[in-house]
Parts: structure tokens; sequence; C-alpha cells
């Protein structure tokens, strides 16, 4: 797990450095909107990024805060701060004014080149900023990034970093409050080829395209170092996804693989009149952020009839680690491990546990990130030994498919005893009238805890207390009594993270239930167990 000491590994130069030399200079790596740039262009303004960077004397280890949509310039700043041996920070850029002062104070950033329409947001953080000293935008001015490129000479030598030396931090996507800083190596990138290579057969002659941005993990693994490294190339698309939007993009720029989550997946198949071939040139649909669900899978599949595998990564992992394969897929199920990566499902007292008994989920990977930014108490649960705690709750049944409970935060108990509130949301989806759903404990006025669940209803259905009845009755006739939910709470949106996840302590901090309608009363004690 470890490297050798002396290991030299600079994580820029594994992805761009042995293009040239294979002959790839001429050869597409990024479609930037409609502008190609090919691997020689990008390894010069990657060369030109350092160089820029050193100008501004930024040391080995210093922070460079990127505040940019998915472009040029976001791949240049990025893989020119690890180049110099400095450490890239990728900001969400859907945050507000407090979260953008906490992560650069809480990264110690010294440098940020940011999108000027950010600006705002950003001038509004800086005076809790204690070391940032030069803040670039890339507007085309005469002081902007771009300039600052075109005036540089490149820096054909990168850093000698060590393999275990800082490369670039994530901060996570706050599914539980602020922000958090996972630091990444140069060595986390070596297994980048895992899971596209054995569960995508990404080839060089692929185009990948995520609708997720690159700040988040799933897609710099997936729609930046994987192809990058093959030398396949890879669609950027700066805008905010919008479904419609992102159909007439594939068309147009006809990717082969496309990274999305489940709820983006489903907000495709609400475009009406999208045509059976909607898809261009795709030949598989990858899922992963969060379960998707049984009822999308189905209705993708017989809509567009591209392949859609699910699966599970983390942000502190990088790369999906467990998913379902082409041709194999279990809907429900996050499939099966990826080749090269180890899991255990676990106890409290951290035995292994039987089949489809649920268990703590574990993961060692050479990819895990190596500890938690200003957060030894977190780090120290965290990992054990040499293994990763997720935070996921899962079983496995006898064919090896593991199947998400729910993350260990989520999941309650109802009458003694436990209950999953993936299980609930998957019933509630298979009732026509609904798009999507999520499920938290409540406390009832008896001071007991039941199931509530939070509804967003498809085009056509409208809230009542007759359709609640209907849902609760609908889970309840096809599970155990204790697990239908005791409240219905329509809602326009449910609260999500920028990059898709269902933010659940959101709606556990609404503590007062609005609907108790019900179309059973409570069962009897011990009913169902």
């Amino acid at each position: 797990m470890h490297s050798p000491p002396g290991a030299r590994l600079n994580l820029t130069a594994y992805l761009l450095d042995h293009h040239l030399a294979a002959g790839r200079a001429d050869r597409v790596a990024l479609w930037c909107e409609d502008r190609p740039v090919t691997y020689g262009q990008l390894i010069d303004q990657v060369d030109r990024a350092a160089a820029a960077l050193r100008a501004l004397n930024v040391q080995p280890e210093q922070r460079v805060a990127v505040l940019l949509p998915d472009s040029l310039a976001f791949v240049t700043a990025f893989l020119g701060a690890i180049k110099i041996g400095a450490v890239a920070v990728p900001l969400n850029t859907a945050l507000r004014a407090t979260d953008y002062a906490h992560v650069l104070d809480d990264s110690g950033a010294v440098v940020l080149v940011a999108a000027p329409a950010l600006l705002p947001l950003v001038a509004a953080a800086l005076p809790r900023c204690r070391r940032l000293r030069e803040v670039i935008l890339a507007d085309g001015g005469p002081d902007g990034w771009e300039a600052r490129l075109a005036r540089a000479v490149p820096l054909r030598a990168p850093a000698e970093t060590h393999a275990e030396d800082m490369a670039f931090w994530l901060y996570s996507s706050g599914t539980t409050g602020l922000p958090k800083g996972v630091v990444h190596l140069h060595r986390d990138v070596l297994p980048c080829l895992r899971f596209p290579e054995a569960v995508c057969d990404l080839r060089e002659q692929d185009t990948t395209f995520a609708v997720s941005k690159l700040f988040f993990a799933y897609a710099l693994g997936n729609n930046l170092f994987a192809p990058l490294r093959l030398g396949a190339s890879a669609l950027l698309y700066p805008e905010r996804p919008e479904p419609r939007a992102v159909l007439d993009y594939l068309r147009r720029r006809q990717p082969t693989v496309l990274f999305s989550v489940p709820s983006f997946y489903a907000a495709l198949l609400r475009v009406a009149d999208a045509p059976p071939d909607a898809l261009g040139s795709v030949r598989l649909a990858v899922s992963a952020g969060e379960v998707l669900s049984p009822e999308v899978y189905r209705r993708w599949r017989e809509r567009f009839g591209v392949e859609l595998v699910d699966g599970i990564g983390t942000t502190e992992n990088i790369y999906t680690f467990i998913s379902n394969r082409p041709g194999a897929v279990r809907p429900g199920s996050s499939g099966q491990p990826v080749p090269g990566f180890a899991v255990r499902l676990v106890d409290d007292a951290g035995r292994d546990v039987g089949v489809d008994e649920p268990g703590y989920l574990l993961l060692r990977s050479e990819s895990a990130a190596a500890f938690y930014w200003h957060d030894f108490g977190r780090t120290r649960q965290a990992y054990l030994g040499e293994w990763l705690r997720t935070g996921d709750v899962y079983r496995r049944d006898a064919d090896g498919y593991y199947w998400h409970c729910g993350r260990a935060d989520d999941i309650f108990k109802v009458d003694g005893q436990w209950v999953w509130p993936s299980e609930i949301e998957h019933l509630l989806c298979e009732h026509p009238a609904v798009a999507e759903a999520a499920v938290v404990a409540a406390t009832a006025e008896d001071g007991l805890v039941k199931p509530r669940a939070f509804v967003r209803l498809r085009e056509g259905w409208t809230p009542s207390a007759e359709l609640a009845a209907a849902l609760q009755a609908h889970v309840r006739e096809r599970t155990a009594p204790y697990k239908f939910p005791r409240w219905i709470e329509f809602v326009a949106e449910l609260p999500r993270t920028a990059t898709g996840k269902v933010q659940r302590y959101k709606l556990r901090e609404d503590r007062a239930p609005r609907s108790t309608s019900r179309e059973h009363p409570e069962p009897p004690p011990g009913e169902g167990s």
C-alpha cells in the first residue's frame, strides 16, 4: 500500500508525458465546448500554467484553489499546480460566500484562479482568507489567467515529487455540514484505469462525458484522469446541466461513455419528446453518487436501449470500487467489487458479517485518501489500519452482489428493528405517481421513532391526503408493516448537494411532520418482526 522510500511520481507527468512519444500530439485530448484541444496543445498549456504559478512564487505543498467551470482553464490550473509540486484544490462552483470563506481559509490557499461570475462571492469571503495573496480571474483581461499563460515560457520538467507527497485536495460535498478537506497524494492516481477498463471497456478511441463537474471526484477520475492516461478524449461542459440542453449536446458531440448521477438520469427521462436516439453514440451510461432505483433503471433501458450500470465510489477513494457490469446488472444493487479493490462488511465489533446481513462497508485501496485536513478525530474514526470505513451500510447476497442499505447515520430502528431508507425509497418510486423520494427518521407524539417520507411527484399528479394514504398502502403491502412511512410530505424538490446527493440531514432538521394521513392504523406491537 505504501510507496518505497525515494519513489518519485508526479501526477501530471504520469497523465501526460507519455503521449508525445506515443505519437498523440495531434489527437484531441479535450473538447472545451466546441473547441478541440490536442494533446500537444494541452501539454503546452499545462507547462505554461506551471510556469505562471512558479512566477507567482508558489512553493511545493502550497495550495492553489481552482474555482472555475469545467474548461481548459480548470485543467491547466489544476495540473499546472500539481506539476510544480503545489497542491491543487478544486472548489465547488455552487457554494455560498460563507462556504468559500471556510474552504479558502481552511486550505490556506495562497493563489485562487476564479471565474469572473463568482468574484462577488469570493470578495465576500476574502476577509477570512489569511494566506490568500493572489486572485487571478479567467476573464481574458491583461492580468487574467489566459494572458499569464500566453506570456509564460513553458516549464517542461515536472517537480521531483515523491509518490506520497500531497497532490490535490477534494472538499466533500457537505451532506452533513461544512465541507471537509480530503487529502490525496500523487500515488492515488495510479489505480485510475481499474474501473474504466474493467467495467467501461474504455479505450483510446472513446470520448467521455460527465454531467457531474470536475470538482467532484466522480468526474475528476472518469472524465479527466482516465481519458488523459489512456489517450482518449474528454468533453468539458461548463454550463449548469439542464436535461434538454444535455441531450442536445450528446447528439452534437457524440460521446461514447456517459457519467452522471441517478437524479439526472431521472431528469433526462422526464424530457417527454426526446427521441429514442437522443443519446447519440453513447454505448454505456454509468451511474454513481447515490443509489439508482430499479424503476429508473427499467425505464432508462426501455426508453433509450442503452445499458446503465450503477456503482459506488467515494471522495476518499476517487474511483468507483463496487459496480454492476454491462450485461450482468442486478437493478437496485451496486454490483460487485471492481478488480484491485478489496471490501469487507463488518458489525459493530469489527467482525465480518454473513450473507444478507447488514454491515459497515470497509474499503482497502491504493487510491484511498491519506487523511482529512484539520480533522484528526474524523481521520482516526474513518481509518482502521489499511481499511477505510466508508460510512455506508451494505449487505451482500449469495452471488456476491452488494446492496446499499443506507448511510450509517441514516439508518434507524422502528419497534427495535432496523429500517433501511433506501428500501422504502425504492418501493415508493415504484408507484406511478412518484418521481423521487427520501426517507428519514421522525419522532411521533408518543416519542417513538417512525419513518417519514418526502416525495416529489411526477407531472400530472397532485398532492392530496388520498394520494398520501395510497402511497403508505403501496409500501405496506410490499414490506414489513413497521417500515411503512407514517408521514408523507409532498415537496417540489429534495435538498441536494451540487453533486446530486440528497441532504437528509436537512430533512431531519424539519422536526414537525405536517401530514399524518394513514391508510392503515398502527400495526400491533411486534407485527411483522
